[in-house]
């Protein structure tokens, strides 16, 4: 693959997103909610779980929270640990 050379403008926008992205994987979570509560089909609420799960993957949600919130598939249980994720619990490392 190619190197890529930056500007110092692009570099400080890919900076910041990789240091905000914890909050940007919080906010897309609370997003999936509200499409979860209003998906119709099976279909698009499968592929709503499947963007769940690797968000909450990639956020380090502890694994029995992870585990809890698939195996339910309820959106008010997501929501919960959304909630509490905004409050800095439920992650590796945070108790």
């Amino acid at each position: 693959m190619a190197k890529r050379d930056y500007s110092k403008f692009q570099q400080g926008v890919i900076r910041r997103y990789y240091d905000n992205r914890e909050q940007i994987d919080e906010g897309k979570l609370s997003e999936l909610v509200t499409s979860l509560y209003l998906a119709e089909s099976k279909s698009a609420r499968d592929k709503l779980w499947d963007r769940v799960e690797s968000l909450l993957e990639r956020l380090e949600v502890l694994p029995s929270r992870l585990a809890h919130v698939l195996a339910s598939r309820d959106a008010a249980v997501l929501a919960e640990l959304v909630s509490d994720l905004q409050k800095g619990l439920g992650r590796k490392g945070s108790g």
